[in-house]
């Protein structure tokens, strides 16, 4: 292999190179930017069968005496 080869196989990995880390950040920006939009929009979770702690607001099973988060007596 010829040093004309050489070098154009060793440009044509470096620009295919940086185009890939062009388009891994362009993706990465995209993916950012609309993560607030998800958040925003995020579903309510069911608190069927569970009890809010008076305390700190965790929900605990319906079975629970204590609640799982502060360890203090939940309401009957």
């Amino acid at each position: 292999m010829d040093d004309l080869t050489l070098v154009a196989l060793v440009a044509a990995a470096v620009i295919g190179l940086i185009a890939s880390i062009m388009v891994l950040r362009r993706e990465r920006q995209a993916a950012e930017a609309t993560a607030g939009d998800v958040a925003a929009h995020s579903f309510a979770v069911a608190t069927e069968g569970m009890k809010r702690c008076p305390s700190c607001g965790m929900g605990n099973l319906v079975s629970d005496r204590t609640c799982a988060a502060c360890k203090k007596q939940l309401p009957a």
